[in-house]
């Protein structure tokens, strides 16, 4: 007589029911499988949210700025922008705007009582009124620099010069040089000008007037019309240092946080095989399992044998209960990894982003681990004979 076939709802059934057996030890077993997948999921997800965010930041912050900076003499020395460098580079044809910064020898501190030396990292710069708007940044607490406050002993505090100077409001003091100053705003990020968000701003005249600035801007910032971001860029050093343009240095700020977004997921690859080693982990666990189960069931598969299973039947069923152990691991890891990208994005302010092929991968790792961890306990439950294990 020709033994009746599994259907697969019949092998789901008969698999799962194996599993229900045996609650904690199936829990265990998916654990690790759980924690391997959660993790890959996590870091590919918040890795994926990381360069998202900074390519939002590129679409919103534009990739047609420049920056003119002071390069080095054919002796190595420090060369100098002519002081009206940030004029010519506003009359250049298909420039929007520029703004110039100038590097101050001073340091600012938030009472003359306190060492010059001790500057927390914060640069003094003079700044051009037009600058804000070329960086097109933001004043969070007061205003910026006018025409009139720029020839004043007034500053403006970068985003992280504030923090580290511990001041949240506007109308206090901190000493530059040898004086008092007033700040008159606060200013937000600046991811195209990480520098701005370190520095105390003062006007090129009050720089000039209270502070010994000699006049010579340190960069220039510059926006032209995108399709003429190539040309410009080629133009700058003439049209800045027209005896010297080999001693102007150019570059496009975009492109370092481009490049950032680029190498977003480089680091992950540690994380990835920290995952791939807790999946291999999870998968001999459930190999682990599944022989352990042949040996408790002994009688059991002789008793199915001896009713007429084949080989085969027995062998798909310890296959299927490897696979759906492995695959109970598997969707608990990808709702705990998604669960832990989602909230890690969400408090961080990134757009929470899970690639699709990331919980597919997942999908194909659990069920490639439930083959290879369950065809050893499968075979080994098929060869036994029907008479040794229900004598055993």
């Amino acid at each position: 007589m020709k033994p009746a076939r599994l259907s697969p709802s019949d092998v789901f059934r008969v698999g799962a029911a194996g599993l229900r057996s045996r609650p904690t030890r199936v829990v265990l077993s998916a654990l690790g499988i759980a924690i391997g997948i959660a993790t890959m999921i996590a870091v590919i997800g918040i890795s994926s949210s990381s360069r998202e965010q900074l390519l939002r930041q590129l679409d919103q912050l534009g990739t047609n700025m420049l920056t003119v900076s002071a390069g080095q003499t054919l002796f190595g020395q420090q060369s100098q922008l002519p002081e009206d460098a940030a004029g010519m580079v506003e009359r250049m044809e298909h420039v929007q705007t520029a703004g110039a910064t100038g590097a101050v020898k001073t340091s600012v501190r938030r009472t003359s009582h306190i060492p010059e030396a001790v500057t927390g990292g914060i640069a003094v710069q003079a700044a051009t009124v037009s600058l804000l708007k070329t960086l097109e940044g933001s004043v969070v607490e007061g205003a910026w620099l006018n025409a009139a406050t720029g020839r004043q002993p007034a500053v403006v505090l970068g985003a992280k010069a504030a923090e580290r100077l511990g001041i949240t409001k506007t109308g206090v003091r901190v000493w530059i040089g040898n004086r008092w100053f007033t700040v008159l705003g606060i200013l937000g990020p600046m991811p195209l000008a990480p520098e701005i968000e370190r520095s105390a701003l003062v006007g090129f005249p009050a720089a000039e007037k209270y502070l010994g600035f000699d006049g010579h801007p340190t960069s220039i910032y510059e926006r032209s019309d995108d399709a003429a971001v190539g040309a410009v860029r080629e133009a700058l050093p003439r049209t800045v240092n027209p005896e010297n343009p080999n001693e102007v240095e150019v570059s496009r700020p975009s492109d370092a946080l481009a490049a950032k977004a680029a190498a977003a997921g480089a680091f992950t690859n540690l994380l990835l095989g920290l995952g791939a080693v807790a999946l291999l982990v999870g998968g001999v666990g459930v190999a682990n399992t599944m022989v352990i189960s042949v040996l408790e069931r002994r009688k059991e598969i002789g008793l199915r044998r001896s009713l007429g299973a084949t080989r085969g039947q027995v062998r798909i069923q310890f296959l299927a209960e490897s696979l759906l152990l492995s695959a109970l691991g598997g969707v608990v890891g990808a709702f705990l990894g998604t669960v832990a990208t989602v909230g890690y994005a969400v408090s961080q302010n990134w757009p929470p982003v899970v690639p699709p092929w990331a919980i597919g991968g997942a999908v194909a790792a659990t069920l490639l681990i439930g083959t290879i961890a369950g065809i050893y306990p499968a075979m080994r439950a098929a060869r036994l004979s029907p008479t040794v294990a229900l004598t055993a």
